[in-house]
C-alpha cells in the first residue's frame, strides 16, 4: 500500500508545524517521501492519523471512524512521572481548562495508558520507554529526531582564546535543568576565566510553554552571572554552537525538591547527537540514554556527581586534543549509525507495520 495513495491526517505540535515535534519527525519524513497530509478533523474519515504529544486525547482515544490506524508519537516519559509529582496530579485538568482537551480526563496518567491502548502503533525514544509501553500497545518503535537540515557547520578548530566558553542548547523551559551545576561553575569560574553561552528563544511561557511570559535572559544570569544569551534560528544555530569550546547538558539526577526531572532523565539522546553532528565535545550527564550513548562511541564523558562535573569538565578545558578526538568521534558516531537513511527506514517500518496483517 502506497502511503501517497492514502488520507493521512495529522495533529501537530503547532499549526504552523515549526515545533521541533513536528519539523524533526513526522513532517521531516513526509517531505522527504512525498507524502500529503492534512490537520486532523475528528469528525473526518481517515486512513491514518498521525498524532504528536500535543493531540487531544479525550477525543483521539476514543476515535473509531472507518478502518482508521492511528500512529501515536509518544516521546517523553510521562509514564515515569512519580504520581505525588503536583504537575502530573493537575495535567489533566490544567489541559481541560487550557482548551488543550475537550472533555476533563482528571486522571492523566491514564488518559496516556487509554492513548496507546488505541493506538495502532506508538513511537518512543528510548527503550526504557518502549518496555512501559508495551504494557498497553505491542506495536513499539524507537525513533530520534531529524536534525538534517540544521546541520550548516560542523566544528573544526578546538583551540581556545583567552576565555573558556561553554554553550547550552535548548528550550528555555528547560535551562533550570542546568542549575544543578551551578556550583560547579562558579568553581570553575575562580580557576579560569569561563563564559556559559545559552543559545534559545529570547522569550519563553512559564506556564504550558505559552502562558506568562517572561525573558529568558535573566534565568540565564540565575544560573551563572558571565552568561550570554544567543537567539535560537534554525539558519544560524550550527555556526553559533560551533564557535564555542564544549558542550554541555546536565540534568539533576538525584530529584531534587526544587524540580522534579524525571522527564529530563527519561529523555533520549536526541540533543547529544545534535551536538556530536555539529563535530562539538559534549559533557553530559549519566542518564541512561547518554550513558548508552557514550559507551558505543568509546568515549567516557558522563558525569553523576558534581565533583565528577569539576573533574571531567576541567580536564577538557585544559586538553585540546582530547576535545578535538572528543568532537570528531562524536561526528562520525552520529553520522554513521543515525544517518538520514536509516532513520527514514525506520518511519518506513512504522508505517508498514500497521498495515500488516
Amino acid at each position: 500500500m502506497e502511503l501517497r495513495d492514502l488520507r493521512i491526517g495529522y495533529v501537530p505540535q503547532k499549526n504552523s508545524f515549526d515545533h521541533p515535534g513536528d519539523y524533526r519527525r513526522f513532517c521531516y519524513y513526509a517531505d522527504k517521501r512525498n507524502i500529503k497530509f492534512e490537520i486532523a478533523d475528528p469528525s473526518e474519515i481517515y486512513d491514518v492519523v498521525f498524532l504528536t504529544q500535543s493531540a487531544d486525547l479525550s477525543i483521539w482515544s476514543e476515535y473509531q471512524r472507518g478502518n482508521c490506524k492511528i500512529i501515536y508519537d509518544f516521546i517523553d516519559s510521562y509514564l515515569k512521572v512519580p504520581k505525588w509529582n503536583l504537575k502530573g496530579l493537575f495535567r489533566g485538568s490544567a489541559k481541560y481548562i487550557a482548551g488543550q482537551s475537550r472533555y476533563l480526563r482528571l486522571n492523566h496518567w491514564e488518559a496516556l495508558e487509554a492513548m496507546c491502548q488505541r493506538a495502532d502503533a506508538v513511537v518512543c525514544s528510548t527503550s526504557e520507554q518502549k518496555t512501559d509501553i508495551q504494557s498497553y500497545c505491542q506495536n513499539v518503535h524507537i525513533i530520534l529526531d531529524c536534525h538534517f537540515k540544521l546541520m550548516r557547520a560542523a566544528k573544526t578548530d578546538y583551540s581556545v582564546g583567552d576565555t573558556f566558553n561553554f554553550v547550552w542548547e535548548g528550550l528555555p523551559g528547560n535551562l533550570k535543568l542546568t542549575f544543578g551545576i551551578r556550583e560547579v561553575l562558579q568553581s570553575l569560574s575562580a580557576k579560569y576565566n569561563i563564559a556559559l553561552h545559552v543559545v534559545t528563544d529570547l522569550q519563553y511561557g512559564k506556564y504550558m510553554g505559552k502562558f506568562c511570559v517572561k525573558n529568558t535572559l535573566p534565568l540565564a544570569k540565575k544560573l551563572f552571572d558571565n552568561s550570554y544569551l544567543h537567539e535560537w534560528k534554525e539558519e544560524t544555530l550550527a555556526d553559533t554552537v560551533c564557535q564555542f569550546d564544549m558542550a554541555i547538558i546536565p540534568i539533576p539526577l538525584n530529584k531534587p525538591l526544587w524540580f522534579d526531572s524525571s522527564l529530563a532523565i527519561g529523555k533520549p539522546e536526541n540533543k547529544l547527537l545534535l551536538l556530536w553532528r555539529m563535530g562539538m565535545p559534549t559533557v553530559v550527564s549519566t542518564t541512561a540514554a547518554h550513558k548508552r550513548a557514550m559507551d558505543d562511541c568509546g568515549l567516557a564523558m558522563t558525569c553523576r556527581t558534581s565533583n565528577e562535573w569539576f573533574d571531567t569538565l576541567e580536564k577538557y578545558m585544559n586538553d585540546e586534543s582530547a576535545r578535538r578526538e572528543a568532537g570528531q568521534k562524536g561526528k562520525a558516531f552520529a553520522d554513521k549509525n543515525y544517518s538520514e537513511e536509516i532513520i527514514l527506514s525506520q518511519w518506513d517500518k512504522l508505517f508498514a507495520s500497521v498495515f500488516q496483517p
